[in-house]
């Protein structure tokens, strides 16, 4: 993580809408043995008896489930857009380039559930992915019984506790005002991710400029 003060985010409500807007995370840990593993899955910020958790679900007997069977320490990263950014766009030109982003690391303890965690952490992604309408045919409880059987034989249902959770929302804020407004012009002047990276500064400017 690229720890600079003024890069993070401090509001945790923007933290914790930035994970559930970008659930599809990466999940990474290791085994007994040291060696990495690594898998990209949906997740879910909750709050649990007054913890909070990421939950979500994962193949069997991969070489991810194995190694968190062995090892419950488990990084989740979440990322966002991203942009170049160009220093000829910057009050003194003669700088170098770099790159803006977004980004939240969690790290915590993984440990499996049983069924009907499993089941409940499958309504709740069909759901959510299906934009809450109950009636579509891919929501959990409209799935023929023959075919969940076959699937939850296949996967198992994870949940993490966040033990520590830090974030890097690198948006120039260490660069001048007329700077700062030169690279969100140039931004939205280019593709979908620059486009977003500049709406996310300009949310930004009166509370560094004020």
């Amino acid at each position: 993580m690229y720890n600079l003060p003024y890069y993070k985010e401090k509001n945790p409500q923007r933290i914790e809408a930035f994970i559930e807007k970008h659930p599809f995370a990466f999940l990474s840990g290791c085994n007994s043995k040291n060696r990495p593993v690594a898998t990209q899955v949906p997740v879910f910020i909750e709050t649990i008896d007054g913890k909070q958790v990421l939950r979500g679900h994962i193949m069997k007997n991969t070489d991810h489930h194995k190694a968190f069977l062995e090892n419950e320490n488990v990084l989740v990263v979440f990322t966002g857009p991203h942009t170049y950014v160009s220093g000829t766009w910057y009050s003194d030109p003669y700088m170098a380039s770099t790159w803006n982003y977004m980004s939240v690391h969690v790290k915590g303890n993984i440990r499996f559930l049983d069924e009907k965690g499993l089941e409940d952490i499958l309504r709740k992604t069909t759901l959510h992915f299906e934009d809450n309408n109950p009636q579509s045919t891919t929501v959990f409880d409209n799935l023929p019984a023959a075919f969940i059987d076959r699937v939850m034989n296949a996967i198992v249902g994870f949940e993490i506790e966040i033990l520590d959770m830090d974030n890097i929302f690198k948006l120039s804020q260490d660069r001048d005002l007329e700077s700062y407004g030169n690279i969100i012009e140039e931004l939205k002047q280019h593709g979908a991710d620059a486009r977003a990276i500049a709406l996310e500064m300009e949310k930004r400017k009166d509370e560094l400029f004020s």
